[in-house]
């Protein structure tokens, strides 16, 4: 029997389902887990690509290889469609994300002995920003994706539609809703009105900013200094000094441009800075991290770190051993605040912008659905709240809602 699978493909993670005697039924990857992490491993000694947790524990192992993560930020850009070598094979991004999504459709299928032609596929509300003309293209270089994997028709629903589905679903009742989903690369809300479990969506909006970004700042701000950002390099023609140039240290706090920095050039790059470094311990480490292709683990670090400090731990920090022996960064909950504040004002404007696009006044609104890991985020939470005061808060679906949403997507017409 051909029926349409509900894909929720993430920056962070994913996970698909489908409608099964009237209730979402979750499709389970690795040790039974409903999500699987959106991460790519190529192994060059068996010549294999690892994806999911897989690819996490090869890079996590040391394994000989090359790790990616956040490819869907790079739908819409020209990076999709170039060619490169990997595994002595020449692909594109297109083809590699066609292999994730392919790996999807084939577990499905494999579950439950149907054949799923038609991907329900989510899409942020944006995926660069309003008006930006590479948003057509990113939905266009995503429908080759779901092609190239196999999927014959594809259907998009916007995230936070997805996930207001779920919530009219299961909600009796009338009321106005506004879904907050922060994905690891986009920032969404939507606003609709549910009427005993019918939605309707009165206004979409979203900016490019996600988890992927908040672990950028931290990074960049605290964790690229001890690799020699912001330290001096002497001038080779004369006396004084000048900062180091940032455009290294930003590509490697960059989830998604990470692995094009273990090029020759760039450590050459890095040695000459090196001569020329009044800080040399810290440009050592850099050449360290770039010889050892060690980028991801400090992102990783990064990552577990901000959660550490969110989540109020004793004495969180940033752990970066697998660098040097007992290097690590302090994170206290009030530097984590610091940090982020930027955003949280993005996500007061975001909402703010959601309501003056519906044309309703904050007030109206009955209820807040988080949706997404990063929307856990006491910034996030604390932004929100001083534009809907009146409203209750809901945390409970944050990592299904939008899979949920678009499972029930697979029964209804599109």
């Amino acid at each position: 029997m051909t029926r349409a699978l509900g894909i929720d493909f993430g920056t962070s993670n994913s996970a698909a389902g489908f409608m099964q005697d009237g209730h979402p039924r979750l499709i389970t990857f690795n040790g039974g887990h409903t999500t699987l992490p959106t991460t790519f491993f190529f192994d060059y000694e068996t010549r294999k690509t690892l994806l999911g947790e897989p690819a996490n524990q090869a890079l996590l192992e040391g394994l000989e290889g090359r790790f990616m993560r956040a490819l869907k930020r790079v739908l819409g850009t020209t990076l999709m469609h170039e060619p490169r070598q990997i595994l002595n094979t020449r692909v594109t991004f297109v083809d590699i994300i066609a292999r994730f999504l392919r790996h999807i459709k084939t577990q499905a299928e494999a579950q439950t002995g149907l054949t799923f032609e038609h991907a329900i596929s989510g899409r942020p509300v944006v995926f660069h920003g309003t008006n930006d003309p590479r948003e057509q293209q990113a939905e266009d270089d995503l429908r080759a994706c779901y092609l190239a994997a196999g999927f014959t028709e594809v259907t998009f629903v916007a995230e936070p539609e997805a996930a207001a589905i779920a919530d009219g679903a299961l909600v009796d009742g009338d009321g106005i809703g506004l879904i907050v989903d922060i994905g690891g690369g986009t920032s969404d809300f939507s606003l609709f009105r549910s009427h005993h479990g019918a939605v309707d969506i009165l206004a979409n909006h979203g900016v490019r900013i996600g988890g992927t970004d908040f672990d950028r700042a931290l990074s960049f701000g605290e964790v690229m200094p001890h690799l020699g950002k912001g330290s001096l390099l002497r001038d080779h023609f004369g006396p004084g000094c000048f900062p180091t140039p940032n455009a290294i240290f930003n590509d490697l706090a960059t989830w998604e441009k990470i692995p094009f920095l273990y090029t020759a050039q760039t450590q050459r790059k890095v040695a000459e800075m090196l001569k020329q470094a009044e800080e040399p311990q810290k440009l050592s480490r850099l050449a360290d991290v770039l010889r050892d292709e060690l980028g991801h683990d400090i992102a990783f670090a990064t990552e577990t770190g901000k959660i550490a400090a969110n989540g109020n731990a004793n004495d969180p920090l940033i752990s970066l051993t697998t660098v040097e022996s007992g290097l690590t960064v302090a994170l206290p909950p009030a530097k984590l605040t610091e940090i982020l504040s930027p955003f949280g004002d993005d996500m007061r404007q975001g909402v703010i912008d959601t309501l003056d696009i519906a044309g309703l006044k904050a007030d109206k609104i009955d209820r807040v659905i988080y949706v997404g890991g990063s929307s856990l985020l006491t910034v996030v939470s604390d932004a929100v709240k001083t534009v809907t005061p009146n409203a209750a808060h809901s945390f409970s679906e944050v990592f299904t809602a939008v899979t949920d949403g678009l499972a029930r997507a697979t029964d209804r017409p599109i």
